[in-house]
């Protein structure tokens, strides 16, 4: 295995451990290696329903989570989205540090 699938695996098992049950039931079937015939069209219409986000109901979320669902068999997008995820979570962290530091700085 990979550096990258290794890494991916790990965000994996992050995720899984910070959304509810049920959704991360789901995401662990999603990722075992008999569902790739399924993990792989869920995943291309993700994207494409991100890339139609404009429209109601589609939204920009389902671009990341389709990504990420192909990230784990197209091993060309394992590094990109490792290093997307990454950065975004580290962007997430210091906007809610920035946030909580504001609320108790005095007025």
């Amino acid at each position: 295995m990979s550096k990258s699938a290794q890494r991916l695996n790990r965000l994996f098992d992050k995720l899984e451990r910070k959304i509810p049950a049920l959704a991360a039931n789901w995401l662990a079937r999603l990722r075992r290696p008999q569902a790739r015939w399924v993990r792989i069209p869920l995943g291309i219409l993700l994207v494409l329903g991100g890339v139609f986000s404009f429209l109601p109901v589609l939204g920009i979320w389902m671009l990341p989570l389709g990504l990420l669902l192909l990230a784990v068999d197209l091993i060309f997008l394992q590094a990109p989205v490792n290093m997307a995820i990454l950065r975004g979570s580290r962007k997430w962290t210091s906007w809610q540090r920035s946030r909580r530091d504001r609320k108790k700085a005095p007025h």
